[in-house]
């Protein structure tokens, strides 16, 4: 394995990761939307305006212990997740489209030989609802989850085991974001990060951030400026 990072230590980036939600698709106000829905009919209270925050790029478990405690079984939790995506998966479906620019920026990275994998808090399932409703499978053979990892973002873990999986080094890796925990978590895991302005304020990530950058759109990106972040 350190052969073959070594190898995809070249040329940087050795791969590109994306996470799913409001990077591959513009699927937060769906996430909004079901869980606004989701803790109206258990009952649950919460504030609209910090929603937001608590609960893009965060796994689903930190969420429910912030909105139910922390005495939820195992159990509970699986059956609260599997209503709370199934609504998602249902919603979602007709509406599913990658970003602006994605597809162009994909099809560079592919033809440049450079692997690409998907780290997304999301579910499993979600991910590869998504992948499939793309039809992105050739350009992401790996996908890691929040199913795949004990620690969820803003801790490293995903984004170290997907670099892993890719056989590269994660210093050699650019990450794809939208949230503040996950900026975090791929800054945690030493790789650059790209922070896309599709769920907060470019202002806000540039300013409340580490992103080694953030656009508005993948409008404003290509390989030739992913490949100067590492001059």
């Amino acid at each position: 394995m350190e052969e073959k990072k070594q190898n995809h230590m070249t040329e940087k980036p050795a791969a590109v990761i994306f996470d799913m939600d409001g990077v591959l698709v513009d699927s937060n106000p769906f996430h909004l939307k079901k869980w606004q829905d989701f803790l109206t009919a258990h009952n649950v209270p919460f504030d609209p305006a910090e929603l937001p925050s608590q609960i893009f790029g965060a796994h689903n478990d930190a969420a429910f212990s912030l909105f139910f405690g922390d005495k939820l079984t195992a159990e509970k939790r699986r059956e609260l997740a599997e209503e709370l995506e199934a609504t998602f998966r249902k919603t979602f479906k007709a509406h599913a489209a990658p970003l602006p620019g994605l597809e162009e920026l994909l099809k560079s990275l592919k033809a440049s030989g450079i692997p690409m994998a998907v780290a997304s808090s999301a579910m499993m399932k979600n991910v590869q609802f998504v992948v499939d409703s793309l039809g992105f499978h050739d350009y992401f053979p790996v996908c890691v989850s929040g199913d795949d990892v004990r620690h969820p973002k803003p801790d490293a873990e995903i984004y170290l085991k997907t670099a892993d999986r890719l056989g590269v080094a994660p210093e050699s890796c650019v990450a794809f974001e939208d949230s503040f925990v996950g900026i975090e978590s791929a800054k945690a895991a030493r790789m650059k990060c790209v922070a896309i302005a599709s769920s907060f304020s470019f202002e806000d990530l540039q300013q409340q951030t580490q992103a080694d950058l953030v656009i508005r759109s993948f409008s404003d990106i290509n390989l030739a400026r992913l490949r100067r972040l590492f001059s």
